[in-house]
C-alpha cells in the first residue's frame, strides 16, 4: 500500500507542478490560447492564485514526506488538492465543459486516495 501511495503522490505533484507553473508564468490570454477556457470567468490575479495552490499542494503531498519533516503536512496538502478539484470540477459543470470533469475526478480520487491513506492507511507519522 505505502508503495501505491507514493505512486499516486509523485503522479499528483507531477501533474500539479505542471498545471500550477503553467496557470502563475503565463498571462491569462495566453492560457485561453491553450485550451483553458475557464479563465474567461476568473481574474488574472485569481488565476495565480489558483496555480500558486497548485503548486503549493503539488510541493506538499511529496516533499513533507520525503524529507519527513513535518509528514502530516502530506494528508492536509492532498485534502487542499481535494478542495481544488471540487472547485474545478463546480466550475466547468457551471461551464458546460463536461469532458474535463472526467479528469477532475480522477484527479480528486487520486487526492482522495492520498489523504486517508496517510491518515488511516499507511501515517508516516
Amino acid at each position: 500500500m505505502n508503495t501505491a501511495l507514493w505512486i499516486v503522490q509523485i503522479l499528483l505533484a507531477l501533474v500539479f507542478l505542471m498545471a500550477g507553473t503553467g496557470k502563475v508564468s503565463q498571462p491569462k490570454e495566453k492560457l485561453k490560447e491553450r485550451g483553458m477556457k475557464f479563465v474567461e470567468d476568473f481574474s488574472g490575479g485569481t488565476v495565480k492564485v489558483i496555480g500558486s495552490l497548485e503548486i503549493a499542494g503539488a510541493l506538499g503531498v511529496v516533499l513533507p514526506s520525503l524529507f519527513n519533516v513535518i509528514p502530516q503536512l502530506t494528508p492536509l496538502a492532498a485534502g487542499g488538492l481535494v478542495l481544488t478539484m471540487i472547485g474545478a470540477t463546480l466550475t466547468h459543470i457551471r461551464r458546460g465543459e463536461y469532458p474535463i470533469i472526467i479528469v477532475n475526478i480522477v484527479l480528486l480520487a487520486m487526492a482522495a486516495f492520498v489523504a486517508y491513506g496517510r491518515l488511516t492507511l499507511v501515517p508516516l507519522f
